[in-house]
Protein backbone atom coordinates (compact mmCIF):
# COMPACT_ATOMS: atom_id res chain seq x y z
CA UNK A 1 0.00 0.00 0.00
CA UNK A 2 1.15 3.52 -0.78
CA UNK A 3 0.56 4.77 2.73
CA UNK A 4 0.91 8.51 3.35
CA UNK A 5 3.69 10.02 5.40
CA UNK A 6 2.72 11.95 8.54
CA UNK A 7 4.26 15.26 9.65
CA UNK A 8 3.00 16.52 13.03
CA UNK A 9 4.00 20.10 13.79
CA UNK A 10 3.57 20.83 17.49
CA UNK A 11 4.06 24.10 19.32
CA UNK A 12 3.90 24.99 22.99
CA UNK A 13 1.42 27.43 24.50
CA UNK A 14 -0.15 28.80 21.30
CA UNK A 15 -3.27 30.81 22.09
CA UNK A 16 -6.30 30.38 19.84
CA UNK A 17 -6.45 34.20 19.79
CA UNK A 18 -3.19 34.32 17.84
CA UNK A 19 -4.05 32.78 14.46
CA UNK A 20 -4.55 34.98 11.43
CA UNK A 21 -6.99 32.61 9.76
CA UNK A 22 -9.40 33.00 12.71
CA UNK A 23 -10.08 36.68 12.02
CA UNK A 24 -13.80 37.26 12.14
CA UNK A 25 -14.31 34.61 14.86
CA UNK A 26 -14.59 36.39 18.21
CA UNK A 27 -11.33 38.16 19.05
CA UNK A 28 -8.08 37.65 17.13
CA UNK A 29 -4.83 39.44 17.93
CA UNK A 30 -2.88 41.26 15.18
CA UNK A 31 -0.38 38.44 14.60
CA UNK A 32 1.10 37.43 11.24
CA UNK A 33 0.76 33.70 10.57
CA UNK A 34 0.79 33.22 6.76
CA UNK A 35 2.14 29.67 6.98
CA UNK A 36 -0.55 28.47 9.38
CA UNK A 37 -3.14 30.47 7.47
CA UNK A 38 -2.14 28.56 4.34
CA UNK A 39 -2.51 25.20 6.09
CA UNK A 40 -5.97 26.19 7.27
CA UNK A 41 -7.02 27.56 3.87
CA UNK A 42 -6.13 24.23 2.22
CA UNK A 43 -6.85 21.85 5.05
CA UNK A 44 -9.39 20.87 7.67
CA UNK A 45 -9.85 23.16 10.65
CA UNK A 46 -11.26 21.89 13.93
CA UNK A 47 -12.11 25.26 15.43
CA UNK A 48 -13.56 24.05 18.74
CA UNK A 49 -10.61 21.94 19.85
CA UNK A 50 -9.48 21.68 23.47
CA UNK A 51 -6.46 20.40 25.29
CA UNK A 52 -7.14 17.42 27.57
CA UNK A 53 -5.03 19.14 30.25
CA UNK A 54 -3.76 22.76 30.06
CA UNK A 55 -0.17 22.00 31.11
CA UNK A 56 2.81 20.89 29.01
CA UNK A 57 3.75 17.36 30.09
CA UNK A 58 0.23 16.08 30.87
CA UNK A 59 -1.17 17.42 27.59
CA UNK A 60 1.56 15.64 25.64
CA UNK A 61 1.01 12.39 27.51
CA UNK A 62 -2.66 12.56 26.56
CA UNK A 63 -1.79 13.45 22.96
CA UNK A 64 0.54 10.46 22.57
CA UNK A 65 -1.80 7.96 24.23
CA UNK A 66 -5.15 9.37 22.99
CA UNK A 67 -6.43 9.08 26.56
CA UNK A 68 -7.92 11.50 29.06
CA UNK A 69 -5.57 12.74 31.77
CA UNK A 70 -7.06 10.54 34.51
CA UNK A 71 -6.67 7.47 32.28
CA UNK A 72 -3.00 7.90 31.42
CA UNK A 73 -1.58 9.28 34.66
CA UNK A 74 -1.13 12.81 33.31
CA UNK A 75 -0.95 14.72 36.57
CA UNK A 76 1.78 17.34 36.34
CA UNK A 77 5.08 18.19 34.64
CA UNK A 78 6.85 15.47 36.63
CA UNK A 79 4.55 12.67 35.48
CA UNK A 80 5.82 9.61 33.61
CA UNK A 81 3.83 7.96 30.81
CA UNK A 82 3.23 4.28 31.58
CA UNK A 83 5.02 2.26 28.86
CA UNK A 84 2.20 -0.29 28.83
CA UNK A 85 -0.07 2.25 27.12
CA UNK A 86 -0.13 2.22 23.30
CA UNK A 87 1.25 5.43 21.80
CA UNK A 88 0.92 7.20 18.47
CA UNK A 89 4.53 6.51 17.36
CA UNK A 90 4.52 2.98 18.75
CA UNK A 91 1.29 2.12 16.92
CA UNK A 92 2.57 3.48 13.62
CA UNK A 93 5.93 1.72 14.07
CA UNK A 94 4.12 -1.59 14.57
CA UNK A 95 2.42 -1.06 11.22
CA UNK A 96 5.52 -0.46 9.16
CA UNK A 97 6.24 3.23 9.70
CA UNK A 98 9.60 4.75 10.54
CA UNK A 99 9.02 7.12 13.44
CA UNK A 100 11.02 10.11 14.63
CA UNK A 101 10.71 12.85 17.24
CA UNK A 102 12.67 16.08 16.81
CA UNK A 103 12.41 18.58 19.66
CA UNK A 104 10.78 18.73 23.05
CA UNK A 105 8.22 16.36 24.54
CA UNK A 106 8.85 16.53 28.32
CA UNK A 107 9.16 12.76 28.76
CA UNK A 108 9.81 11.74 32.34
CA UNK A 109 12.39 9.49 33.96
CA UNK A 110 14.29 6.86 31.99
CA UNK A 111 11.56 6.56 29.33
CA UNK A 112 12.54 8.94 26.55
CA UNK A 113 11.26 7.35 23.32
CA UNK A 114 7.77 5.86 23.84
CA UNK A 115 7.66 4.31 20.37
CA UNK A 116 9.76 6.86 18.47
CA UNK A 117 12.56 4.87 16.84
CA UNK A 118 14.68 7.96 16.23
CA UNK A 119 15.26 11.09 18.30
CA UNK A 120 18.24 13.13 17.08
CA UNK A 121 17.58 16.28 19.14
CA UNK A 122 15.42 17.10 22.11
CA UNK A 123 14.86 17.38 25.85
CA UNK A 124 16.20 14.03 27.06
CA UNK A 125 16.43 15.51 30.55
CA UNK A 126 12.68 16.17 30.69
CA UNK A 127 11.08 19.45 31.76
CA UNK A 128 11.99 22.27 31.74
CA UNK A 129 13.43 22.26 28.25
CA UNK A 130 13.09 25.88 27.16
CA UNK A 131 16.26 27.78 26.35
CA UNK A 132 16.83 30.37 29.09
CA UNK A 133 17.11 33.87 27.70
CA UNK A 134 18.83 36.27 28.30
CA UNK A 135 22.11 34.40 28.32
CA UNK A 136 24.31 34.38 31.42
CA UNK A 137 26.83 37.19 31.68
CA UNK A 138 30.33 37.16 33.00
CA UNK A 139 30.22 36.17 36.67
CA UNK A 140 26.77 34.57 36.52
CA UNK A 141 26.67 31.05 37.89
CA UNK A 142 23.41 30.12 36.18
CA UNK A 143 21.41 31.46 33.20
CA UNK A 144 18.37 33.51 34.22
CA UNK A 145 15.02 32.24 33.04
CA UNK A 146 12.58 35.12 32.97
CA UNK A 147 8.94 35.44 31.98
CA UNK A 148 7.13 38.74 31.50
CA UNK A 149 9.89 40.87 33.08
CA UNK A 150 12.46 39.56 30.60
CA UNK A 151 10.32 39.88 27.47
CA UNK A 152 12.15 41.39 24.53
CA UNK A 153 14.78 40.64 21.89
CA UNK A 154 16.50 37.27 22.12
CA UNK A 155 20.19 37.23 23.03
CA UNK A 156 20.69 33.78 21.50
CA UNK A 157 22.23 33.62 17.99
CA UNK A 158 19.33 32.74 15.72
CA UNK A 159 21.02 29.66 14.28
CA UNK A 160 21.12 28.19 17.80
CA UNK A 161 17.49 28.84 18.72
CA UNK A 162 15.54 25.66 19.38
CA UNK A 163 13.11 26.37 16.55
CA UNK A 164 15.92 26.56 13.99
CA UNK A 165 17.59 23.39 15.27
CA UNK A 166 14.30 21.46 15.22
CA UNK A 167 13.64 22.57 11.65
CA UNK A 168 17.15 21.71 10.39
CA UNK A 169 17.24 18.32 12.13
CA UNK A 170 13.79 17.52 10.73
CA UNK A 171 14.97 18.26 7.20
CA UNK A 172 18.18 16.28 7.71
CA UNK A 173 16.40 13.20 9.05
CA UNK A 174 13.80 13.12 6.28
CA UNK A 175 16.40 13.56 3.55
CA UNK A 176 18.50 10.75 5.00
CA UNK A 177 15.48 8.51 5.40
CA UNK A 178 14.33 9.21 1.84
CA UNK A 179 17.77 8.27 0.53
CA UNK A 180 18.04 5.05 2.58
CA UNK A 181 14.47 3.76 2.65
CA UNK A 182 12.40 5.58 0.05
CA UNK A 183 9.63 2.95 0.14
CA UNK A 184 9.12 3.07 3.91
CA UNK A 185 6.48 5.55 5.09
CA UNK A 186 7.38 7.81 7.99
CA UNK A 187 5.77 9.61 10.89
CA UNK A 188 7.75 12.55 12.24
CA UNK A 189 6.79 14.91 15.05
CA UNK A 190 8.63 18.25 14.93
CA UNK A 191 8.01 19.81 18.33
CA UNK A 192 8.83 23.48 18.89
CA UNK A 193 9.20 25.53 22.08
CA UNK A 194 7.78 28.90 21.03
CA UNK A 195 5.59 30.79 21.68
CA UNK A 196 6.17 29.43 25.23
CA UNK A 197 8.26 31.71 27.44
CA UNK A 198 10.95 33.01 27.63
CA UNK A 199 9.09 35.68 25.68
CA UNK A 200 11.97 36.62 23.40
CA UNK A 201 12.24 36.75 19.62
CA UNK A 202 14.46 38.24 16.91
CA UNK A 203 14.25 42.02 16.77
CA UNK A 204 12.49 42.12 13.39
CA UNK A 205 9.52 40.27 14.90
CA UNK A 206 9.37 42.30 18.10
CA UNK A 207 9.56 45.64 16.27
CA UNK A 208 6.19 44.90 14.64
CA UNK A 209 4.45 45.17 18.00
CA UNK A 210 6.58 47.11 20.43
CA UNK A 211 5.91 49.78 21.34
CA UNK A 212 3.13 50.79 18.95
CA UNK A 213 1.57 47.62 17.53
CA UNK A 214 0.48 45.73 20.63
CA UNK A 215 -3.10 45.40 21.84
CA UNK A 216 -4.33 45.21 25.46
CA UNK A 217 -5.88 41.97 26.74
CA UNK A 218 -9.32 41.29 25.27
CA UNK A 219 -10.73 40.63 28.76
CA UNK A 220 -9.73 42.60 31.82
CA UNK A 221 -9.76 41.43 35.43
CA UNK A 222 -13.52 41.42 35.80
CA UNK A 223 -16.53 39.14 35.64
CA UNK A 224 -18.27 36.76 37.99
CA UNK A 225 -15.23 34.49 38.34
CA UNK A 226 -12.72 37.27 39.07
CA UNK A 227 -12.85 36.57 42.82
CA UNK A 228 -13.51 32.85 42.54
CA UNK A 229 -11.22 30.84 44.87
CA UNK A 230 -9.58 29.19 41.88
CA UNK A 231 -8.85 32.50 40.16
CA UNK A 232 -7.40 33.95 43.34
CA UNK A 233 -5.20 30.88 43.69
CA UNK A 234 -3.82 31.29 40.18
CA UNK A 235 -3.13 34.97 40.79
CA UNK A 236 -1.22 34.13 43.96
CA UNK A 237 0.62 31.18 42.44
CA UNK A 238 1.78 32.97 39.31
CA UNK A 239 2.14 36.38 41.06
CA UNK A 240 0.22 38.00 38.23
CA UNK A 241 -1.01 40.92 40.35
CA UNK A 242 2.57 42.21 40.34
CA UNK A 243 2.59 42.55 36.53
CA UNK A 244 1.88 46.19 35.68
CA UNK A 245 0.31 47.63 32.54
CA UNK A 246 3.56 48.44 30.72
CA UNK A 247 5.05 45.03 31.52
CA UNK A 248 1.81 43.39 30.35
CA UNK A 249 1.90 45.20 27.01
CA UNK A 250 5.60 44.53 26.45
CA UNK A 251 5.17 40.86 27.27
CA UNK A 252 2.15 40.62 24.96
CA UNK A 253 4.17 42.24 22.18
CA UNK A 254 6.92 39.67 22.73
CA UNK A 255 4.37 36.84 22.75
CA UNK A 256 2.95 38.03 19.42
CA UNK A 257 6.53 38.20 18.10
CA UNK A 258 7.14 34.61 19.21
CA UNK A 259 4.03 33.49 17.32
CA UNK A 260 5.20 35.32 14.19
CA UNK A 261 8.67 33.86 14.47
CA UNK A 262 7.40 30.31 14.85
CA UNK A 263 5.23 30.78 11.77
CA UNK A 264 8.27 32.04 9.87
CA UNK A 265 10.28 28.95 10.86
CA UNK A 266 7.40 26.67 9.88
CA UNK A 267 7.23 28.38 6.50
CA UNK A 268 10.94 27.82 5.91
CA UNK A 269 10.60 24.19 6.99
CA UNK A 270 7.61 23.37 4.81
CA UNK A 271 9.08 25.25 1.85
CA UNK A 272 12.31 23.25 2.03
CA UNK A 273 10.48 19.95 2.43
CA UNK A 274 8.27 20.75 -0.55
CA UNK A 275 11.26 21.63 -2.73
CA UNK A 276 12.86 18.34 -1.66
CA UNK A 277 9.76 16.39 -2.73
CA UNK A 278 9.12 15.23 0.83
CA UNK A 279 5.56 16.56 1.05
CA UNK A 280 4.25 14.86 -2.07
CA UNK A 281 2.37 12.15 -0.17
CA UNK A 282 2.41 13.67 3.29
CA UNK A 283 -0.36 14.54 5.74
CA UNK A 284 0.47 17.64 7.80
CA UNK A 285 -1.08 18.36 11.19
CA UNK A 286 -0.55 21.43 13.35
CA UNK A 287 -1.50 21.42 17.03
CA UNK A 288 -0.39 22.98 20.29
CA UNK A 289 -0.39 21.41 23.75
CA UNK A 290 -2.43 24.21 25.36
CA UNK A 291 -3.06 27.94 25.14
CA UNK A 292 -1.78 31.10 26.85
CA UNK A 293 -3.73 33.61 28.93
CA UNK A 294 -1.49 36.51 27.86
CA UNK A 295 -3.02 38.88 30.39
CA UNK A 296 -6.68 37.95 29.89
CA UNK A 297 -8.64 38.07 33.15
CA UNK A 298 -5.47 39.46 34.71
CA UNK A 299 -3.78 36.07 34.30
CA UNK A 300 -0.76 34.68 32.45
CA UNK A 301 0.41 31.33 31.17
CA UNK A 302 -1.89 28.30 31.50
CA UNK A 303 -3.24 25.64 33.89
CA UNK A 304 -6.63 27.35 34.12
CA UNK A 305 -10.09 26.53 32.76
CA UNK A 306 -10.44 29.67 30.61
CA UNK A 307 -10.83 29.49 26.84
CA UNK A 308 -7.47 31.18 26.23
CA UNK A 309 -5.81 28.41 28.24
CA UNK A 310 -7.80 25.34 27.16
CA UNK A 311 -8.58 26.03 23.47
CA UNK A 312 -5.92 24.99 20.96
CA UNK A 313 -5.19 25.21 17.23
CA UNK A 314 -5.99 21.95 15.43
CA UNK A 315 -5.50 21.75 11.65
CA UNK A 316 -5.02 18.69 9.44
CA UNK A 317 -4.09 18.94 5.76
CA UNK A 318 -4.15 15.92 3.45
CA UNK A 319 -2.20 15.87 0.15
CA UNK A 320 -5.31 16.25 -2.03
CA UNK A 321 -6.31 19.38 -0.11
CA UNK A 322 -2.84 20.82 -0.59
CA UNK A 323 -3.08 20.15 -4.34
CA UNK A 324 -6.56 21.66 -4.56
CA UNK A 325 -8.17 18.35 -5.56
CA UNK A 326 -10.08 18.06 -2.28
CA UNK A 327 -11.99 20.93 -0.71
CA UNK A 328 -10.92 22.59 2.53
CA UNK A 329 -13.17 21.87 5.48
CA UNK A 330 -14.23 23.68 8.62
CA UNK A 331 -15.70 21.95 11.67
CA UNK A 332 -17.16 23.63 14.73
CA UNK A 333 -17.85 20.30 16.47
CA UNK A 334 -16.09 19.89 19.79
CA UNK A 335 -12.72 18.19 19.33
CA UNK A 336 -9.74 17.35 21.50
CA UNK A 337 -6.00 16.96 21.15
CA UNK A 338 -6.50 13.26 21.99
CA UNK A 339 -8.39 12.89 18.69
CA UNK A 340 -5.28 13.38 16.58
CA UNK A 341 -3.89 9.85 17.14
CA UNK A 342 -7.06 8.00 15.96
CA UNK A 343 -7.64 10.58 13.22
CA UNK A 344 -4.19 9.99 11.74
CA UNK A 345 -4.84 6.24 11.90
CA UNK A 346 -8.04 6.77 9.94
CA UNK A 347 -6.29 8.89 7.32
CA UNK A 348 -3.41 6.41 6.96
CA UNK A 349 -5.64 3.34 6.78
CA UNK A 350 -4.28 1.85 10.00
CA UNK A 351 -6.44 -0.03 12.50
CA UNK A 352 -7.68 2.07 15.36
CA UNK A 353 -5.84 1.74 18.70
CA UNK A 354 -7.72 -0.08 21.42
CA UNK A 355 -8.90 1.41 24.68
CA UNK A 356 -8.46 5.07 23.77
CA UNK A 357 -10.72 8.04 24.47
CA UNK A 358 -9.97 9.99 21.31
CA UNK A 359 -12.26 9.94 18.27
CA UNK A 360 -11.41 9.31 14.62
CA UNK A 361 -12.23 12.58 12.85
CA UNK A 362 -10.74 11.56 9.50
CA UNK A 363 -14.16 11.53 7.85
CA UNK A 364 -14.49 15.27 8.45
CA UNK A 365 -11.63 15.88 6.00
CA UNK A 366 -13.78 14.22 3.32
CA UNK A 367 -16.91 16.20 4.18
CA UNK A 368 -18.59 13.72 6.51
CA UNK A 369 -20.17 15.02 9.72
CA UNK A 370 -18.19 14.74 12.92
CA UNK A 371 -18.96 11.83 15.24
CA UNK A 372 -21.73 12.31 17.79
CA UNK A 373 -20.83 15.42 19.84
CA UNK A 374 -19.22 14.68 23.17
CA UNK A 375 -21.07 15.00 26.43
CA UNK A 376 -17.98 14.13 28.42
CA UNK A 377 -15.05 15.99 29.90
CA UNK A 378 -12.67 17.50 27.36
CA UNK A 379 -10.22 19.28 29.68
CA UNK A 380 -9.22 18.79 33.29
CA UNK A 381 -6.58 19.39 35.93
CA UNK A 382 -6.32 16.75 38.61
CA UNK A 383 -3.80 18.29 41.01
CA UNK A 384 -4.59 20.96 43.64
CA UNK A 385 -1.99 23.38 42.32
CA UNK A 386 -3.94 26.53 43.18
CA UNK A 387 -5.07 25.55 46.64
CA UNK A 388 -6.84 22.70 48.37
CA UNK A 389 -9.79 21.54 46.26
CA UNK A 390 -8.76 23.53 43.17
CA UNK A 391 -8.78 20.49 40.85
CA UNK A 392 -11.23 21.00 37.99
CA UNK A 393 -12.99 19.26 35.12
CA UNK A 394 -14.32 21.12 32.08
CA UNK A 395 -17.24 19.90 29.99
CA UNK A 396 -17.93 21.69 26.73
CA UNK A 397 -21.34 20.78 25.35
CA UNK A 398 -22.89 22.69 22.47
CA UNK A 399 -22.76 26.39 23.37
CA UNK A 400 -22.24 25.89 27.11
CA UNK A 401 -19.05 25.36 29.06
CA UNK A 402 -19.23 23.90 32.55
CA UNK A 403 -16.44 23.76 35.14
CA UNK A 404 -16.67 21.44 38.15
CA UNK A 405 -14.17 21.85 41.00
CA UNK A 406 -13.30 19.36 43.67
CA UNK A 407 -14.07 21.88 46.41
CA UNK A 408 -15.09 25.24 44.96
CA UNK A 409 -18.27 26.71 43.43
CA UNK A 410 -19.14 25.35 39.98
CA UNK A 411 -19.27 27.64 36.93
CA UNK A 412 -21.33 27.69 33.73
CA UNK A 413 -20.87 30.01 30.74
CA UNK A 414 -22.81 30.46 27.51
CA UNK A 415 -19.94 30.91 25.05
CA UNK A 416 -22.24 32.05 22.25
CA UNK A 417 -23.59 35.07 24.10
CA UNK A 418 -20.67 35.44 26.51
CA UNK A 419 -17.39 34.51 24.75
CA UNK A 420 -15.40 36.50 27.33
CA UNK A 421 -16.60 34.15 30.11
CA UNK A 422 -17.80 36.96 32.34
CA UNK A 423 -21.32 35.87 33.38
CA UNK A 424 -21.66 32.71 35.44
CA UNK A 425 -25.06 31.01 34.99
CA UNK A 426 -24.57 28.07 37.34
CA UNK A 427 -26.43 29.71 40.21
CA UNK A 428 -30.12 30.00 39.39
CA UNK A 429 -29.84 28.56 35.86
CA UNK A 430 -33.11 28.41 33.90
CA UNK A 431 -34.21 27.18 30.48
CA UNK A 432 -31.43 25.97 28.19
CA UNK A 433 -28.82 26.82 30.82
CA UNK A 434 -30.53 24.63 33.42
CA UNK A 435 -30.73 21.71 30.99
CA UNK A 436 -27.08 22.14 29.98
CA UNK A 437 -26.06 22.36 33.64
CA UNK A 438 -27.76 19.07 34.48
CA UNK A 439 -26.19 17.29 31.51
CA UNK A 440 -22.75 18.70 32.24
CA UNK A 441 -22.91 17.78 35.93
CA UNK A 442 -23.71 14.21 34.94
CA UNK A 443 -20.89 14.09 32.38
CA UNK A 444 -18.38 15.51 34.86
CA UNK A 445 -19.24 13.03 37.60
CA UNK A 446 -20.09 9.87 35.65
CA UNK A 447 -17.74 7.02 36.60
CA UNK A 448 -15.45 9.52 38.30
CA UNK A 449 -14.36 10.08 41.90
CA UNK A 450 -12.05 12.83 43.10
CA UNK A 451 -10.89 10.64 45.98
CA UNK A 452 -10.11 7.67 43.73
CA UNK A 453 -8.20 9.91 41.32
CA UNK A 454 -6.14 11.35 44.18
CA UNK A 455 -5.26 7.87 45.43
CA UNK A 456 -4.39 6.72 41.92
CA UNK A 457 -2.27 9.80 41.38
CA UNK A 458 -0.19 9.20 44.48
CA UNK A 459 0.24 5.48 43.92
CA UNK A 460 0.88 5.71 40.18
CA UNK A 461 3.38 8.54 40.54
CA UNK A 462 5.34 6.70 43.20
CA UNK A 463 5.41 3.41 41.30
CA UNK A 464 6.52 4.87 37.98
CA UNK A 465 9.19 7.08 39.53
CA UNK A 466 10.64 4.12 41.40
CA UNK A 467 10.55 1.89 38.35
CA UNK A 468 11.85 4.39 35.77
CA UNK A 469 14.14 6.89 37.51
CA UNK A 470 16.18 9.33 35.46
CA UNK A 471 19.66 7.90 34.92
CA UNK A 472 21.32 10.37 32.56
CA UNK A 473 23.47 13.38 33.38
CA UNK A 474 21.50 15.68 31.08
CA UNK A 475 21.62 19.20 32.49
CA UNK A 476 20.82 21.67 29.70
CA UNK A 477 17.52 22.29 27.91
CA UNK A 478 18.31 19.95 25.00
CA UNK A 479 20.68 17.24 23.87
CA UNK A 480 21.90 15.71 20.62
CA UNK A 481 21.86 11.93 20.22
CA UNK A 482 24.93 11.23 18.08
CA UNK A 483 25.13 8.40 15.52
CA UNK A 484 27.68 6.62 17.74
CA UNK A 485 25.12 6.48 20.57
CA UNK A 486 26.46 9.21 22.84
CA UNK A 487 24.06 11.76 24.26
CA UNK A 488 25.67 15.20 24.47
CA UNK A 489 24.52 18.63 25.60
CA UNK A 490 23.27 20.74 22.71
CA UNK A 491 23.66 24.21 24.25
CA UNK A 492 27.10 24.06 25.84
CA UNK A 493 28.14 26.91 23.55
CA UNK A 494 25.42 29.07 25.11
CA UNK A 495 25.46 28.20 28.80
CA UNK A 496 28.99 26.91 29.40
CA UNK A 497 30.95 28.63 26.66
CA UNK A 498 34.65 28.46 25.97
CA UNK A 499 35.42 32.16 25.73
CA UNK A 500 37.79 32.90 22.85
CA UNK A 501 38.01 36.58 23.71
CA UNK A 502 36.68 38.57 26.67
CA UNK A 503 37.24 41.87 24.87
CA UNK A 504 36.96 41.56 21.06
CA UNK A 505 37.18 45.35 20.42
CA UNK A 506 40.62 45.33 22.05
CA UNK A 507 41.75 42.12 20.35
CA UNK A 508 40.71 42.96 16.78
CA UNK A 509 42.48 45.94 15.29
CA UNK A 510 39.79 46.38 12.63
CA UNK A 511 36.82 46.19 15.02
CA UNK A 512 33.96 48.16 13.41
CA UNK A 513 33.96 51.72 14.71
CA UNK A 514 37.39 51.50 16.27
CA UNK A 515 39.66 54.33 15.30
CA UNK A 516 42.75 53.18 13.45
CA UNK A 517 46.15 53.92 14.95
Amino acid sequence: MNRPNILVLMSDEHSIRCLGWRRGRNHVEPVRTPTLDGLAARGTVFDQAYTPMPLCTPARMCFLSARAADRCGAWNNGSILDPRLPTLPGHFAQHGYETCLVGKMHFGGSLQFHGFRHRPFGDFGGAPSHQPDPLPRVGDSEPRLTRTAGAGVTTIPEALLQEQVVARETIAFLREHSAREPDTPWLLCASFSRPHFPLTAPRRALDRYWPSGVTPPWVDRSGDAAEHPFTLGVRRGFHTDAIGEEETLRARAAYFACVDYLDEVLGDLLGTLELSGLLENTIIAYVSDHGEMAGEHGLWWKHTWHEASTRIPFVVQVPDQRRGVQEPRYSDATASLIDLFPTLCGLAGLPQPEGVDGLDLSGVTRGAPAPVPRTRVVSQSLVPRWGEGSEFRVVRHDRFKYIAFRDAPELLFDLHSDPRELHDQAAGATGDAAEALAQARHAASEAFSWDEVARGREEGTRTLRERYPKRTAAKGPNQFLLPDGRLIEAETTLYRPVVASADPPADFDDWPGRESD
